[in-house]
This record gives C-alpha cells, sequence and structure tokens, in this order.
C-alpha cells in the first residue's frame, strides 16, 4: 500500500459518478482506472475524470495491477459476479449497496473475502457521514437515556416506467433494495437484527414493491417503525425516541448535516453536522484507513452485520412473496 489508495471504479453509471466525484474530497485516495463493458463508456468516463487507466472489460479492470480497491457500482443483480471476479484478483472491494440481492450471494461473496484474506465492505456511505458518526457517540453516551423507537423513511416520486431500473424485477427493481435499505441498515446499527417483522407492500403492475410500510420488534421490546417507495415522496426523516430525550435527524436524513437533540425538560439543542464533498469520500477514507491499517473488514460496516441486513430484507420480501426471476 502506498500513502494513497489507488482505486478503480466498475461501471460507470450515476453513482460510479458519484463516487468518482466523492473521490476527489478523499485526501488519501486516488482514481486511476476504471472499467466498463466497452472502450468508448470506459473513454468517456476517463475523459470526464481525468483517469488513466480505461478498461473495456470488467476483467482487465480486475486484474489491472495498479489498482488497490475496486468500488462495484453496477445494478443490484451483478453486484455478487463483480465482486467475486475482483476478490479474486486480489483486489480489495466496496460493493455498492445492496451488497447483494440475498442473504445467500451475501455468504458466497464474504466467504471467498474470508478465505483469501481479503478486504471486503457494503458501500452503505450514509454510516461513514459526521452526522451518523456524531449519532453513535451520542448513543453510546446514553444522551437520551435507553433508546426504545425509531421512525425512519426513504421514499420518492418517480414517473412509472415498466423498463425502467426500478420497476424491472430482472434488476432487482423495487422500493426496498434500491432505498428501503437504508432506513433498515439504520435500524439494525441501533437495534441489530430485529426478532418480529410485521410488514406490508404494494406490489405494483411489474410485480415490485413500489411503496412499504414495515414494523421491526426487538427482544427488549423496542420498535423501529420504517417505510420506502418509488412512488411515494416521503419525509426522508429520522427520529430516535428514547426514554431521556430524542434525536431528530433532519431531513433527508440519509445525507443530513444537522442533528436536533431533546433532552426531557430542557431546551433542543441545534447539532450542526457539515460534511465535506459528497459525502462518499468517508466511506472510501474508511477502506483506505482499514487497508493501511492490514484489516479485511471494517468495525463500522461488518461482514456479519451487512448479512444481518441480508437476511431481514429477505424475511421482509418473503412476506411479500416477492422473489426476484435470477432468484
Amino acid at each position: 500500500m502506498t500513502d494513497k489508495t489507488r482505486w478503480g471504479i466498475l461501471g460507470t453509471g450515476s453513482i460510479a459518478h458519484l463516487f468518482a466525484n466523492g473521490l476527489k474530497s478523499a485526501a488519501d485516495a486516488e482514481l486511476i482506472a476504471v472499467g466498463s463493458r466497452s472502450q468508448g463508456a470506459a473513454d468517456k468516463f476517463a475523459d470526464e475524470f481525468n483517469v488513466p487507466n480505461r478498461h473495456s472489460s470488467y476483467a482487465d479492470l480486475a486484474n489491472d495491477p495498479q489498482v488497490d480497491a475496486i468500488y462495484v457500482s453496477t445494478p443490484h443483480p451483478f453486484h455478487k459476479e463483480n465482486a467475486l471476479l475482483c476478490l479474486q484478483a486480489g483486489k480489495a472491494v466496496l460493493g455498492e449497496k445492496p451488497f447483494a440481492m440475498n442473504a445467500r450471494e451475501g455468504e458466497m461473496m464474504i466467504e471467498l473475502a474470508h478465505t483469501r484474506q481479503i478486504f471486503l465492505m457494503e458501500a452503505m456511505w450514509t454510516r461513514f457521514l459526521p452526522a451518523i458518526v456524531k449519532v453513535r457517540e451520542l448513543l453510546a453516551e446514553g444522551v437520551i437515556g435507553e433508546v426504545r423507537m425509531l421512525n425512519a423513511d426513504f421514499g420518492f416520486r418517480t414517473e412509472f416506467n415498466p423498463k425502467g431500473r426500478l420497476f424491472d424485477p430482472t434488476l432487482g427493481g423495487g422500493a426496498l433494495l434500491d432505498v428501503g435499505v437504508y432506513p433498515v441498515s439504520l435500524a439494525s446499527m441501533i437495534f441489530g437484527e430485529p426478532t418480529r417483522i410485521v410488514s406490508m407492500a404494494d406490489l405494483g403492475q411489474t410485480g415490485i414493491d413500489e411503496q412499504s410500510a414495515i414494523i421491526f420488534g426487538y427482544g427488549q421490546g423496542q420498535l423501529a417503525l420504517l417505510s420506502s417507495a418509488v412512488r411515494t415522496n416521503t419525509p426522508q426523516e429520522a427520529v430516535l425516541n428514547g426514554t431521556r430525550g430524542q434525536i431528530r435527524i433532519h431531513t433527508p436524513w440519509w445525507r443530513a448535516s444537522r442533528l436536533t437533540l431533546s433532552i426531557n425538560g430542557q431546551a433542543d439543542q441545534q447539532i450542526d453536522v457539515p460534511y465535506e464533498g459528497n459525502g462518499y469520500n468517508y466511506e472510501a477514507e474508511e477502506v483506505g484507513r482499514c487497508l493501511r491499517a492490514g484489516q479485511t473488514e471494517s468495525a463500522v460496516m461488518p461482514h456479519a452485520e451487512t448479512l444481518s441486513i441480508l437476511r431481514t430484507m429477505d424475511r421482509i420480501r418473503a412476506q411479500w412473496l416477492l422473489k426476484y426471476p435470477m432468484e
């Protein structure tokens, strides 16, 4: 490892552009390679971000000797095969969420990483933002007492397009895997894996979840009330309610820069927690830190929790009888 993590990006879609822009604000990162399914797409992306190594196949990117870590940014159903390709080539992997289509796929990816002793992490970028780091600090200090309830949502309105990614079952369409994973992951960060799940979804014309409501129950009676949607705008806010007070993560909570801390009997306290760049830089910096420390996983987004989140989403979809064609 050099002082800077030398990154490659697998895929050239919108999320790849966000990550590439994020790397500009990461002090310990350098984008040196991109891989696409065509030379034209690779060149276009590389020209935009001044990337020297331009590969016309994912395999060529995976085998680029100058690359330390690869960000997998392809559509949901391809995360497993793309991550396995990179791990087999000995590259550290940051895999875009959802980490995999289901827990079985996630287990395959993590098993190979363990066997090869190679770094692998789910790209739940929100977890590394200063606002969410601050939330973890406040919870660890017990500022609001015992956390009893979480309310969190992530929904947006998009026009129906049966051929679009969000509505196509063959591409893992639906709200849960695309944006529902954010509140599910937040609940996991706070409470762990739920013991009980009650949920309901509206399955649209193409059979995917256009909106849903989910309740998680936990061993000590805690509750998480979550919702997600691709056809309905929602507040995109998260509120943690404890025995001594409340933490409100302001909208949009998944890239928040402000919290409100309310302690029973005291005036509300506004906490500004701005982030640098577009926020994707923080997960990249975590990868670099782990690599320099010789770690194969992140304590902030560990493998066991990623698998727990996948199991939870599998349980939710089972309640809806929603199974993707590739499963």
